[in-house]
This record gives structure tokens, sequence and C-alpha cells, in this order.
């Protein structure tokens, strides 16, 4: 199965409790991929897909953001697929691992916890970003790549105030997920 086929399936199967705004996004998201077999990939003029994971440590009641070198805001961990790839979700876990440092992410279970459309610079237009959370195992310690500014655990309380919409958003239906309800 291609990494569009995973794609397809994976938004497919969101949505049922999101709420009518990610339903409309949800479909959005399968318009695009079904007029553009490359829209899952950097290259594709009219916008992509993209990968990220918000990295969590419950126990703790905080998250992990980076310091985003070029866009100089505080957000969650992710990027563009790649080739390798094998799946949306491996693709998630695979930029959350790179961006913190941290190994033995594990995503929640469940599929995707959000996904948020935002413009980019020229040449492209869109991300079309499918948004996870990964659960950091105990004693878990982060190391800032080279994509990062700064690497930095905030409370859940303190995100609204250092993160923009999108990331508080992330971060309230991630706990939601925490908490058993999506």
């Amino acid at each position: 199965m291609s990494l569009h086929d995973d794609a397809v399936l994976v938004l497919k199967g969101y949505g049922a409790g999101a709420g009518a705004a990610q339903e409309e996004l949800r479909d959005s998201y399968l318009e695009h991929l079904a007029r553009h077999p490359d829209g899952m990939w950097k290259s594709c003029g009219a916008g992509h897909l993209t990968a990220s994971a918000l990295v969590v440590d419950p126990e703790r009641g905080r998250v992990l953001l980076t310091l985003h070198r070029k866009l100089r805001m505080w957000l969650q961990m992710g990027g563009h697929c790649e080739p390798g790839d094998a799946t949306l979700a491996a693709a998630a876990l695979r930029e959350a691992t790179e961006e913190s440092g941290i190994g033995g992410l594990t995503l929640l279970p469940g599929g995707p916890v959000v996904l948020d459309r935002h413009p980019i610079p020229t040449p492209c237009q869109w991300h079309l970003d499918v948004q996870y959370a990964a659960v950091a195992p105990a004693g878990a310690t982060e190391s800032i790549s080279d994509e990062s500014l700064d690497l930095r655990w905030f409370a859940y309380e303190e995100v609204a105030g250092v993160g923009d919409a999108s990331v508080a958003r992330l971060v309230e239906r991630t706990r939601a997920a925490l908490a058993g309800g999506r």
C-alpha cells in the first residue's frame, strides 16, 4: 500500500465525533488527494499533507514544544512525509522522534487527534497537517535538533500563552483523547 493510499484510509476513518469543522476539513483533504496523486509530497504546488505529533508527558501534565528555526514559533514536532514513510502515523512518529531526540515515543491509539490546514509561503500553498499525539516514556530526555532553536516542556495550561490557536487546539484534543474521549 502506498503512503497516499494509507492517508486516504486514515482520513476516511477520521472524524467521528470530531465535529462538523473537522469533518469538512477531512473531506477537503480527501478531495485534495483525489485531485493530486502527488499530494503527499512537498513538490505538490497546490499543497501537501504533512504529519505531526504533540509529544506529551501525561504523568506530569505537560507537552514538549519546539521553537521552530524558520517560523520562530512554538509548535508541535512535525513536517514533510518522506519516501521511506510507510504510513502517516510512521511519518508523524519519525518526525516527533527526530525533532525531540526522544526514543521510545508511542502514538496514542485511535489515529489522528486533529487536522489543521494552514497557508505556507510560495511556491506551495498549503500544509494539510494530520496531527497525532505521542506519549513520552518515563524519564525521557529531549535533545534539540537542527530544525529547532529550542525545546521546552510546557504545562498544559501554559500552551495557549506561547503557542498559536492551532497548538492550543491540539493540546485540548490530546487531553480529551488521554481522558478517553475524542
